[in-house]
């Protein structure tokens, strides 16, 4: 299927889902990540979830990796198709953008090459660990500033699918993708 196929897809899926669903569904995935060979590193991106769009709640996830003493890095929208990145502290001060993401306000900036491992919101994926979001470009921008050896997990509520036809060149695959049934690696 086309992106713009799958965004469509997807979006309507989430629709369907209760708040309960979500709930749990947002456990079940932060379980998973425990499959994953990620607990030697020191610095973990990870998306705060727009609740309008009925993403994946990442506060479990993110209360798991406190509770593994990690550090954790939140995005800010800093320009067109570019972000920023912040310490999570006990001082961070959150404020919703013009799409509804809760960001720092300000804080700690963290350079895209201190982060080891990046959890990032998406719509679908498939066998080859290409990724659909919502087509803004900023996770592929941030990602290209990254080290090459930073893991990138993606966070779906949903199964893979077999192909994206439409992958660009810029497109940044995964190397994980969690589910509330499973863990796909790439």
């Amino acid at each position: 299927m086309l992106k713009h196929e799958l965004r469509k897809k997807y979006k309507n899926l989430r629709e369907e889902l209760s708040s309960s669903d979500i709930s749990d569904c947002s456990i079940l995935l932060a379980n998973h990540v425990l499959q994953i060979p990620i607990w030697d590193f020191f610095y973990f991106h990870i998306f705060l979830s727009i609740e309008e769009n009925k993403e994946v709640d990442t506060l479990p996830l993110i209360t798991l990796l406190q509770g593994k003493d990690k550090n954790i890095v939140i995005p800010k929208v800093s320009g067109p198709n570019s972000m920023e990145n912040y310490l999570l502290t006990d001082n961070t001060v959150f404020k919703k953008n013009k799409w509804h993401i809760p960001e720092p306000v300000d804080g700690i900036k963290i350079p895209e090459n201190q982060i080891d491992v990046v959890f990032m919101p998406l719509l679908a994926f498939d066998r080859k660990g290409n990724r659909v979001g919502y087509g803004k470009g900023f996770y592929d921008n941030f990602l290209h500033k990254c080290e090459k050896e930073t893991l990138k997990i993606g966070l779906s509520f949903f199964e893979v699918e077999d192909n994206i036809d439409d992958v660009h060149e810029n497109d940044v695959p995964l190397d994980y993708c969690v589910t509330p049934k499973r863990v796909y690696k790439f």
